[in-house]
């Protein structure tokens, strides 16, 4: 989302110092869920980088995500049918 702008990745790592947003962690409990949601989804293909987002969402009861990627989060479902909301919208 950033580019390689020195400026640019430095301001976005004050932004998650300063507490706005809050990292979660993924750990070794979460792989079977992983592992379940790629192989659901392994018709996109799934990464896992998007895995590991919708299983922090289902844990944490999440339903809106930050990422530009409207194509797979439109598709991908947290439980059976609650879509995500995704920010920002499409342009």
């Amino acid at each position: 989302m950033l580019g390689d702008r020195p400026d640019d990745i430095a301001s976005a790592w004050r932004f998650l110092r300063s507490g706005a947003v809050t990292l979660l962690p993924i750990t070794d409990a979460d792989a079977s869920e992983l592992d379940q949601l790629m192989r659901k989804y392994r018709d996109r293909p799934m990464d896992f980088a998007d895995a590991t987002l919708v299983r922090l969402a289902q844990r944490e009861s999440l339903s809106t995500i930050l990422t530009i990627d409207h194509d797979d989060f439109e598709t991908y479902r947290i439980g059976k049918n609650t879509r995500f909301r995704i920010v920002p919208g499409r342009s």
